[in-house]
């Protein structure tokens, strides 16, 4: 038995590892020293990305749920590599609609909490992909909710401040918020517990202070108490937490 913190950290991911991406993000070497167009990633530097936001939630959710150990695994799989432990890489869901790889799992008993990361990483993605990209949401959450309706499913958007046009922006940040809005079991399967939007600054690392708003439930570090309030109405007190 472990005993649940009495918060989720912020989920805080490395300002030095988004630094670092950024000058990726920024330059023209690609993968295995290939050669890129700037202001953007390659694909495999598109997935590799996000792990600096997987790792930050992981360690942010084994705190938050008593200390307990954070695996990073390599390969799907359908069962965790120790009962009582958070996964960070692949942890596989066999949903209502499909299987789905997420990039972060707590499943003791089944899925309780289930994550995933998604980049749109130059201006011209992010004007054609945007919208698919919240039809990728909203399925990632339908298809773990039509089988495990208590599951917490947390969303993470990031998108570099410089790929972002105005337009954009505040589409997202509407369709974001009201797609990130799920409080209740029986609340409508599409719609996630939390889902953060995260415009970062490839030229310094930083995350943008001023989007989303400082007061959106979609900023990065409100998005810990969402998943902290719905863990606690669902769970607090069952095996393996004591009271």
């Amino acid at each position: 038995m472990t005993a649940l913190a009495d918060h989720m950290p912020i989920i805080t991911p490395s300002t030095e590892a988004l630094r670092e991406w950024g000058h990726i993000w920024l330059g023209t070497q690609g993968s295995n020293g290939g050669h890129k167009r700037a202001n953007r990633f390659d694909r495999k530097q598109s997935m590799d990305f996000g792990k600096v936001f997987d790792q930050a939630f992981g360690e942010a959710l084994g705190t938050m749920l008593g200390g307990i150990p954070v695996h990073n695994v390599s390969s799907p799989s359908l069962v965790p590599p120790e009962k009582n432990c958070v996964e960070v890489g692949q942890a596989r869901i066999i949903g209502g609609i499909r299987p789905q790889n997420f990039d972060a799992a707590y499943r003791p008993d089944g899925p309780r909490v289930v994550y995933d990361s998604k980049t749109l990483n130059d201006t011209s993605s992010v004007r054609k992909n945007w919208q698919n990209m919240v039809n990728d949401l909203g399925t990632e959450a339908t298809t773990c909710h039509t089988r495990f309706p208590y599951c917490i499913v947390v969303l993470v958007v990031a998108i570099p401040r410089d790929a972002l046009m105005p337009v954009q922006e505040r589409d997202l940040i509407r369709t974001l918020e009201r797609l990130g809005s799920r409080n209740d079991v029986l609340d409508q399967a599409h719609l996630a517990e939390a889902i953060a939007f995260v415009v970062w600054n490839p030229h310094t690392g930083e995350m943008d202070p001023d989007a989303p708003p400082p007061d959106s439930p979609i900023r990065l570090e409100n998005v810990s108490e969402r998943i902290y309030n719905n863990y606690i109405r669902r769970y607090k007190g069952l095996p393996p937490h004591d009271d």
